[in-house]
Order: C-alpha cells, then sequence, then structure tokens
C-alpha cells in the first residue's frame, strides 16, 4: 500500500498536470518557453513509516511559515516589473494559481487613502494654477493677503496670551481650597455655626463662580440679563474712542437689560438718592436677583463689619450675571472681552473686585489669584479695576510665578520694539511689563524658579532685579521697610530714593501715579520679601547699582509716562484704590482732587471719561415705575381675597366658624335669619351685618391689628409678591380680553366679605339715604 501523501505534495502533483496538459497542447516554440520559464521540480523520494508521519508534520510547518511570509510581502510594496521579452528563469517552486483571494481590508484602507491623496493634490494643484492666474492678473492681491495675515499673527502671539488668560474652574471654588488647608471637617463646622437666612425651596443651581445655598432663591433662566456681541459700527466707534488699532482674535461683548429690569434699577437709583437702606429690600422683593441691589446691600454690610454676609451678596451678584453669559460667550477662554464703556457691564467688574478682595481676607489666595485673572481677562487692555494690582503679588503667594514669567515673556518684544523705534501701537493700552509691581514681581519669580533648580549664582534673576531698581527706584526704600530690610546710610540718603507721602511736591499726575504704585505694591508684597535668602539677595543688588542712578529725583520711564497721560488709563489706578477704600485710604493723597470732591456711587465707582452709557434720564428713558399704585384688577381681588380668607381663617378660628355658620343660615335673599324666622343679632336694615371682633372686656388698646401680623411667613409673601408681579405683567399684555365669570371658592369668599365688612354696593335710591347715615354713625361702635 503506497503512503499517504500530504497537502502539498498533492498540489504539486496536480501542477505538474496540468504544465504537461499545457506543453501537449502549445507548438515547439511555447514548449521549449514553458521548459524554461518553469522548470519541473523532481518529486521527494517517498518515505515511510514515523518517517512518513514526521515529512507531513515538517510539510505542515513549511507551509504555514510560507503563507505567514505571503502575508508579510503583500503589506510591503511590490518592486516595479521588468518587462524583458523573457521571463527571468526562478528556482522556486511554481506560483499558486490565479484563485488566488483579494486584497486585504488593510491593504484597501491604504489604496483608498493613497487614492485620496492624490485627489487633494490634484485639487491643490487646481487652487494654486488659480491663485497664479490671479496674481498675474491682479498684482496687489499677493501683498494685500500677506498683510492680512501677519495682522492676524500680533500683537506677540495673541494666542498664546489667550491661553495665559483661560481660566481654570477648578481653582474658583474657595471652600474646596479652604478644605485643602485645613480639612473639610473644620470647614463643615465654619459653616453650620453661622447665621443663615430661612431656608427657601430646594432647588438645583449650578454655578461656576459661585456655590449656590439653600437660603437663595430659586433662579430663573436669565434673570433679565442677556448678553450680544458688539456690532461692527460699535467696535469701530470704541476702538476710535480709546485710540486703538483693531483687536486680534478677541471678540467684545456687553450685557443688555430687560424691561422689568430696567425698570428696577430705575427704582434702585431713586433707594440710592434717598438714602434709604430698606428700600433695597423692598427692591429684592420684587426682584431677588438684581446685580445692583445686591452690591449696594453688600457694601452696608462691610461698613458694618459683617463680612460674611457681605461677601454672600457679592456671590448672587455674580450668580445673577453668570446666569445672563449663555450662548458663544464663555468667560473663562480668555479671548472674549466685556466693553467696560457700557453701564451694563460694570456691575460684574465690580462684583469681581470685590471678590478678589473678600477671598484675600480669608485667605484663598489661589482663588483670589484666579478671579483676578478672570477679571484682567475681560479687559486687558485697560484693566479698568487694576487686576495687574492684585496679581503682581498674588502669583507669587499662589506659587504662579511661571504664569507670571511667561506674561512676561509675551510682551517682551512689543516693549523692545517701542524702546528701539520710539513708538509702538499700543501707546494707549496697559501692558504689563511696565507696571512696577509687574518688574518688581517678575525679578523675584525668577529668583525662586532658580532657587528650585539649584542654580547659586542668580545671573537672570539679579539682571531682572537691576533692570526694576533702575527703572522704579521709589520702591526700594518703601519695600525695605516694609519687609524689615537693612540699607545703608549712603543707600537711604540718595537723592532716588526719597519717599513722597503725596502729590504735593511731584509735576504731573503720571508722577503721582508712579509713586502711588510704588506704595500699593510695597504695602501688599512686603512679606514675599522677608525671608533672609530674599532680603539678602534684595540689599545687595541695590547696593551694588545705586551709585549709578541719577542724583535728581527719578521721573517716570518714558514708556509707563505716555500711558498714564491718558486721563482712561489714569482713571484705572484711581478706581482700584477707590473701591478698596478701607486699605487704601492712606494714598488718597495721590489721587486727584477733583476726584475726590465729585459725586460718585458706590454702585459705579468713578465711570470711565470714555463711556457710552450711565444711569442718567437717557438711559432710563420709557422705564416703567414698578413701585407706582396701580388699580387692582378682578383677578388680583381674587388673589387678594383668597389670601384674606386663609388668613381670617387661620387666626382667628372662633370668628370664622361664626362667620361660616351665619352663612349656611342665611336665607334666599342674602340675609342672614335665625333658624325660628327671626333676625340674627347683629343685623342692620337693609341687610347689613355688624360683627364685634373685640371682646367688651378687652382694652382696645391691647387689640392686635391682624392685618399687620402675616399668616405666612416672610419668605412665602415675597415669593406670593414675586408670583403677582409676573401675573400682573401678563396680565397687562392681555388686558383687552373679556373678563371671565370668578370660580366658585372666590365668588363665596367675596360673597362672605361683602356680607360682614360692608362691601355690598350702595342703594341707588335715595330714600335710604337716612339708613346709610344710621349705618355710618354704628360702625365706630363696638
Amino acid at each position: 500500500m503506497p503512503p499517504r501523501l500530504n497537502k502539498r505534495q498533492l498540489r504539486e502533483q496536480e501542477e505538474l498536470q496540468a504544465l504537461k496538459t499545457d506543453v501537449n497542447q502549445n507548438d515547439g516554440d511555447s514548449e521549449e518557453q514553458s521548459e524554461t520559464s518553469s522548470p519541473i521540480v523532481p518529486p521527494k523520494p517517498v518515505v515511510g513509516g514515523f518517517a512518513a508521519l514526521m515529512a507531513d508534520q515538517d510539510d505542515d510547518d513549511s507551509e504555514e511559515d510560507g503563507a505567514a511570509q505571503t502575508k508579510s510581502s503583500k503589506s510591503k510594496k511590490a518592486p516595479p516589473e521588468s518587462h524583458s521579452p523573457e521571463p527571468a528563469p526562478t528556482t522556486e517552486a511554481p506560483q499558486p494559481p490565479a484563485s488566488s483571494p483579494g486584497p486585504s481590508k488593510k491593504e484597501r484602507k491604504v489604496l483608498k487613502k493613497q487614492k485620496a491623496k492624490e485627489k487633494q493634490k490634484d485639487e491643490m494643484d487646481d487652487v494654486d494654477k488659480a491663485l497664479a492666474e490671479l496674481s498675474l492678473k491682479y498684482p496687489d492681491l499677493k501683498q494685500q493677503l500677506a498683510t492680512a495675515a501677519a495682522s492676524t499673527s500680533s500683537p506677540a502671539a495673541a494666542r498664546s496670551l489667550a491661553a495665559l488668560l483661560a481660566v481654570s474652574l477648578q481653582y474658583l471654588d474657595s471652600e474646596a481650597e479652604l478644605r485643602k488647608f485645613f480639612g473639610s471637617k473644620v470647614v463643615a463646622a465654619a459653616k453650620s455655626g453661622a447665621p443663615s437666612g430661612p431656608a427657601r425651596p430646594s432647588v438645583m443651581q449650578r454655578s461656576n463662580l459661585t456655590r449656590p445655598k439653600p437660603t437663595w432663591w430659586p433662579a430663573q433662566l436669565r434673570e433679565g440679563l442677556s448678553v450680544r456681541p458688539l456690532t461692527a459700527e460699535e467696535l469701530d466707534a470704541g476702538l476710535r474712542r480709546h485710540g486703538w488699532q483693531p483687536l486680534h482674535g478677541e471678540k467684545l461683548w456687553t450685557v443688555e437689560y430687560s424691561k422689568k429690569y430696567r425698570a428696577v434699577t430705575l427704582q434702585f437709583m431713586r433707594t440710592v438718592m434717598s438714602g434709604d437702606p430698606e428700600g433695597f429690600y423692598q427692591l429684592l422683593r420684587l426682584l431677588p436677583y438684581h446685580a445692583d441691589t445686591l452690591l449696594q446691600l453688600s457694601e452696608v454690610y462691610h461698613h458694618r463689619e459683617e463680612h460674611s454676609t457681605a461677601a454672600d451678596y457679592v456671590d448672587r451678584a455674580l450668580f445673577t450675571y453668570e446666569r445672563g453669559f449663555v450662548g458663544a460667550f464663555n468667560f473663562t477662554g480668555g479671548a472674549n472681552r466685556l466693553d467696560f464703556d457700557h453701564v451694563e457691564n460694570r456691575p460684574f467688574f465690580l462684583a469681581l473686585h470685590r471678590q478678589v478682595t473678600d477671598l484675600q481676607r480669608r485667605g484663598c489666595v489661589r482663588t483670589a489669584f484666579e478671579f483676578a485673572r478672570l477679571m484682567y481677562a475681560l479687559d486687558p487692555w485697560s484693566d479698568p479695576h487694576g487686576a495687574l494690582l492684585h496679581l503682581d503679588y498674588l502669583s507669587i503667594k499662589a506659587g504662579m510665578t511661571q504664569w507670571l514669567i511667561d506674561l512676561w515673556e509675551v510682551f517682551e518684544s512689543d516693549v523692545e520694539k517701542e524702546v528701539k523705534e520710539g513708538k509702538s501701537p499700543y501707546v494707549r493700552r496697559i501692558i504689563p511689563n511696565i507696571m512696577p509691581g509687574i518688574v518688581y514681581s517678575h525679578a523675584l519669580a525668577l529668583f525662586i524658579r532658580e532657587e528650585g533648580s539649584g542654580d547659586i549664582e542668580h545671573e537672570r534673576s539679579t539682571a531682572a532685579l537691576k533692570h526694576a531698581i533702575l527703572n522704579y527706584p521709589p520702591v526700594v526704600p518703601i519695600l525695605a521697610d516694609k519687609a524689615d530690610i537693612s540699607l545703608s546710610g549712603d543707600i537711604r540718603s540718595h537723592p532716588a530714593f526719597r519717599i513722597h507721602p503725596d502729590a504735593s511736591m511731584l509735576l504731573s499726575d503720571s508722577h503721582a501715579i508712579f509713586h502711588l504704585l510704588s506704595h500699593l505694591y510695597a504695602q501688599r508684597a512686603a512679606a514675599l520679601w522677608k525671608p533672609a535668602a530674599r532680603a539678602s539677595w534684595f540689599a545687595q543688588t541695590v547696593a551694588s547699582v545705586y551709585n549709578t542712578l541719577p542724583t535728581v529725583p527719578p521721573a517716570p520711564p518714558k514708556l509707563f509716562f505716555n500711558r498714564f497721560e491718558h486721563p482712561a488709563l489714569a482713571w484705572s489706578i484711581y478706581r482700584h484704590v477707590l473701591v478698596n477704600e478701607s486699605t487704601c485710604r492712606s494714598l488718597f493723597p495721590f489721587v486727584p482732587r477733583q476726584l475726590l470732591d465729585a459725586r460718585h456711587l458706590a454702585c459705579d465707582p468713578l465711570p470711565p471719561s470714555t463711556r457710552v452709557s450711565e444711569y442718567d434720564s437717557e438711559f432710563f428713558r420709557g422705564a416703567e415705575d414698578v413701585l407706582a399704585a396701580r388699580p387692582r384688577s378682578r383677578r388680583q381681588e381674587a388673589r387678594f381675597l383668597e389670601r384674606l380668607f386663609a388668613q381670617v381663617a387661620a387666626e382667628m378660628p372662633d370668628v370664622f366658624e361664626d362667620m361660616m355658620v351665619a352663612l349656611a343660615d342665611a336665607g334666599p335673599d342674602g340675609v342672614p335669619e335665625l333658624r325660628d324666622g327671626g333676625v340674627m343679632p347683629g343685623a342692620m336694615p337693609g341687610g347689613e351685618v355688624m360683627v364685634n371682633f373685640v371682646d367688651p372686656e378687652d382694652d382696645v388698646d391691647d387689640v392686635e391689628d391682624f392685618s399687620a401680623q402675616p399668616a405666612v411667613p416672610a419668605g412665602q409673601q415675597n415669593a406670593d409678591a414675586q408670583q403677582e408681579e409676573v401675573e400682573d405683567s401678563e396680565e397687562d399684555d392681555d388686558g383687552e380680553e373679556e373678563e371671565e365669570v370668578a370660580p366658585l371658592p372666590v365668588r363665596f369668599v367675596r360673597s362672605l366679605v361683602n356680607r360682614f365688612w360692608g362691601g355690598r354696593p350702595a342703594p341707588n335710591n335715595d330714600d335710604d339715604s337716612d339708613e346709610e347715615g344710621q349705618l355710618r354713625d354704628t360702625e365706630g361702635v363696638d
């Protein structure tokens, strides 16, 4: 019996038989050609027994190896085929039959990508050809495109500036920072011990700027505020107003008031002018989330030193504006701006500024830094509330030294260009590199980074500190006094280090701001320079450069002087000092007297000189008086009677029971009668009933007026007032609609009140005049 053949041997025999058939059918030339192209491979010798089994296994393994090599070779690019007239002879095994499988999925994907790239390349070639033809036809087009591309790439990497101004939402939670330092148990105990108002209905309210509390009123969608981008005309007018060039990669927005919000703001201004703080609570009953009212009450509680309540009102004001920031406006992205010239935007800046101040009071420096960065990102070019005056020292306290170094490098090229060429397109914009606090903090940030890396030479930080001392020498003596850094007598007596306590001996407002900022930075950042290593480094650097200082009182650097000669930028510094009145009152002598004597409001301190709108008669044109007395409609009267009925039922159950009995015993004509047919005691002629609510044995003075005592909590009354206001506005819109018949409970209460409180209409018959006079005479008798 012949041994069993394996698969490979069977396949070879089939191929040999096929070749023999082809040879017999072709002529002699084709026969020679076939013999040279595919020589016959002699079969392997036949083996038997265990050798045959081993041969089968070896053949199977070799077959699998060959299949693997075939798959791997398919993934590689096949070499180009040769077009020789005669195929080259090969010594390998014969090729597989023509019925081999097609390309795999990976090969099809590769082919598809190659085709897409070729198609895209062809399209790009067409575009290039079209642009080449246009460039030949319009020679100036290429230059205009290059100019537009250059304008969008400046100033100083606008994209990197937006990345630096982007706010981290995780660091906007002050409670998280407190828990990090003191633990969650301590923070929870402090919150439980703090006084809180009455609990409101629990409603899930989400916020990134605040942490809504259960005592807050449930908020609606926008609370009367909305946001929209400035139009092209408004944007052009703003650029001309400030003397700026077009912005790069930025978008300006403004907040808008609804009709009701504007009306409440009008009443708010009247309350401010009256000087009665109780009127603010009445406004909050109409609109609980009115930012100006909340900020004004926050200031009231701040002067009372009730800081927790003041901070709570600031949080509510921030929450009010955040609810209005919907749509494309993203205040954390670093590229969206709010126009400070519009009065609707200024309360949000003020709320952020007060939040930064309160967070520093509580020791939440990381959260304070994040809110200050947000305030700076909303308007970095005019910096209306002086956010840089917080960021210069908060960046060091919060451990954000690298952020400060990166911010310096973003504007460094612009400063160098302005120094060399003597001009800059941003001469009317504030840049950080000219502020004394930023200059000194930048040197300190470099020193801290060098300490962390083990650099003991401190070459770069020392050079930066020398630059700060040479350009801003008034900071040196004040900072040395505040930080307890000892300086020699020669250094102290140098004219450049003279300390000015006020602006009386200074030449201009720019000189006054120059010394004001020196005092302000030294007052706030002195603790950062107190460590021994920093104090020693500071003293040595001052001693090495003080001989190079001028012997006359120094003037501000030219870059500094050119910017703060403009009132819009100078008022930003003054506004910062006025808002921080409690800590900056010693710096008021540097503020011009006309600004201090001018009448300004706490809700809008020192409006900008370039303002577009303010709270004046033009702004409130067409606004209604929300507190004006209006006649009640039938629907309002029905609601009033329902509440009155519930109030009487809750406070005077005995009287209410007598009223119900009297109503049940009423006759068919509506007059209460006794069951035996007599008239009920107390009934007057004409069917009127006198109800005595006072016990004759009690003193009249001891009787309390039930109308002055609410039957429901104050919070619920406020909710009813709000709901009534909303329904009133709806009713005003539909005032012309036909009156409907009141429901049965309303008609029941109205009938009850008319019978027992003399609410029936007066008879038209003149003969009953005596009867009416008798009734009026007896109304005052108990």
